[in-house]
């Protein structure tokens, strides 16, 4: 049997999506923490307007 254990979604920073650059800062921002050894990626938060760099983590 095959136990799925959810993952939580720590958001480390807010772009707002209205940015003159579009969702470029929040790419840079994340390619940073990756750069540090943190896994991210960038997502569209429609509701807030927002780009959000979005780091996945494992449920204790």
């Amino acid at each position: 049997m095959r136990t799925t254990v959810p993952a939580q979604r720590t958001v480390l920073e807010r772009f707002p999506a209205g940015h003159p650059r579009g969702s470029w800062p929040a790419d840079e921002d994340a390619a940073a923490q990756r750069d540090q050894g943190i896994a991210t990626h960038v997502v569209m938060d429609l509701s807030s307007d927002q780009f959000l760099v979005v780091a996945h983590t494992p449920s204790q």
